[in-house]
Formats: structure tokens, sequence, C-alpha cells
């Protein structure tokens, strides 16, 4: 094992990704795609006077874009070239030490400067730790923390970002229990799970705005408010998409499995099983009522079957 880290630590300080250009210059309709997908209406991207009037030369794009400007490009990334020798080394030393599985843990990005459109983005990207071995839920593995450094043009630095990945041995598969699989419950999403056992389809609400949210979390997507009540649902709703899963097949299903997205008459939606119904007559639009699925002791999840015309 000492053998082992003394190989990993070889490589810190060893450029991973060298200077690389992004493939395309900071552009209007990329930032337009972006601030409208993630709700920022903040005009200083898109509004040049809007800009000028914060004292800056024009509209900018949103800091956090500042990765999107050097992604490779879809052809690139189907070619399977990895990026340096340095990386191909890298990864056959950790996969055949069995460490071949890969998580990302964090990131932590610097900003310094703004991009504005026509600017072009380059970045280099070097190994800066490789932690000992450590044990982890997923099993045993070691961090690989590097840095990237993102330039402009002018060979400005734009920012800074620390990315750490773990990558790590899987733990040996354990034997199908014929049980459905078991949900990750946090802080966050344990009361949904315990309604449920009681029958009771329940809708997380800020208590600040009064909006609805689902998925469960712990703030508020429209006030930021951390203070939230439930309410319970009237467990009516329309199927807004579908899918039928045949393949692969897990222990606890039955297949063909009609996986739909409801959404409910409160304007959430969910993922859930449709029961009461053949997966040809499942339509979109469809009226669909509240249905549960008691898969074991420990475990209630909602479910959906159509909706008699009375019944909705």
């Amino acid at each position: 094992m000492s053998e082992f880290l003394t190989e990993l630590a070889a490589f810190e300080g060893k450029t991973l990704v060298p200077t690389t250009w992004g493939p395309d210059e900071v552009n209007t309709p990329m930032i337009r795609h972006w601030v409208e997908t993630m709700g920022d209406t903040n005009p200083i991207h898109l509004d040049d006077d809007a800009a000028r009037a914060t004292g800056r030369d024009g509209a900018v794009a949103p800091a956090l874009m500042t990765q999107v400007w050097i992604m490779r490009t879809f052809v690139d990334k189907m070619a399977n070239n990895d990026p340096s020798q340095v990386w191909t080394d890298l990864i056959a030393t950790l996969d055949g030490a069995g460490f071949s599985s890969v998580v990302a843990t964090d990131s932590d990005f610097e900003f310094f400067t703004e991009l504005r459109p026509g600017d072009r983005v380059s970045f280099t990207e070097v190994i800066e730790d490789i932690s000992g071995e450590k044990s982890t839920g997923l099993g045993v593995g070691h961090f690989v923390t590097t840095l990237k450094t993102y330039r402009n043009g002018d060979d400005e630095v734009v920012a800074t970002q620390r990315w750490r990945t773990l990558r790590f041995r899987p733990k040996a598969a354990e034997k199908p229990t014929g049980l459905r699989p078991r949900p990750a419950l946090n802080a966050d999403n344990a009361f949904w799970f315990e309604a449920a056992k009681e029958h009771r389809l329940v809708i997380q609400r800020c208590t600040a705005c009064s909006t609805l949210r689902h998925p469960t979390g712990p703030m508020c997507g429209q006030c930021r408010s951390l203070e939230w009540d439930t309410v319970d649902a009237s467990g009516r709703g329309h199927v807004y998409s579908f899918v039928v899963n045949h393949h692969p097949q897990i222990p606890g299903f039955e297949y063909p499995l009609v996986v739909a997205t409801v959404e409910l008459d409160e304007g959430t939606r969910l993922i859930a099983n449709m029961t009461g119904v053949a997966p040809e007559d499942v339509e979109v639009g469809m009226a669909v009522d509240l249905d549960w699925i008691d898969a074991d002791p420990d475990l209630t999840l909602p479910a959906f079957r159509p909706a008699t015309r009375e019944e909705h």
C-alpha cells in the first residue's frame, strides 16, 4: 500500500489538462438559454444599457457559466480522447488497483473577472492533491483534487475551480432481496415517506409565500425561506408523461412497468407507478386518482390508477 501511495503522490503537481480553448466564444444565445433555464432575471446578462448603468461596459455572462464555455463538443467527447498522457496514466493506475468507479463530491469556484460576449476562454487543470485511502459509504477510495484555472484571451485569470472526485472500489454487490429498493432517507424527505406509511400524500408548502414544492427540500425556490409545513394532496391529477419499462428487470417490480409523471391538481408533479391499467391504455392527459402500493411492512409508496368520470 505504501508503494501505491507513493505512486499516486508522484502525480501531484502534474498538468492533467494542458491549456485548452473552448470551442466557441462567449455568446448571447447561450447566455439567454442559461438565464431562462435558471430563472436568473438580472438584466445585466442580456441588456447592455442595464449593464452600463452598473458601471460595466456592456452585458456580462453569469459567473457560473464559466465552465460552459470550455465544455467539449459532442464529437470530441464521443471520440474518447484522453486530455493528456498524465490523465491516461492516472486513471490506469487507479483502475489497476481496483479504484475503478468515480463520483464527483464538490466544486469550489472563485471568480475574478467577468466575461462578455466575444471573449474566448481557455483552461488548464493541475493535480493538486490525492488523498490517502479513505473509507466511504460507496467503498474504499482516494479523493483526487484538481485545480482548474480559467483565462480569457488577454491571459487574465477569469476563475479558479477546485474539483474533487472520489475514485473508489465498489462494494461487493449484495444479493437481491426481492424487496423494492429503499429510498435514501434524510432530514429533507423523511417526513414525506412517514406520511406515505399512513396513506397520506403530502405536499411541502413554504409558510412564508405559500408556494407548494416537490421534490422536497430545505429551501423555498421562490422566496428562499427555510420555514415550511405540509398540506394533504387531494389525490387527483393527470398523466403529464410516462414510460413503460421492460428492462432491466429489478427484483420487487412487476413488468412491464408503467412509470408516470403525474401532475396533481395542486400543481406539483411526482413520479409514480400506474396501477389497474394496461400499458397500452395509458395516455398523456388521462385523469388519475391516488392509489397506494404497500410494498412491504417498511415501505409504502403512492401510485395512481385511472379515474372514472364520476370519481374525477
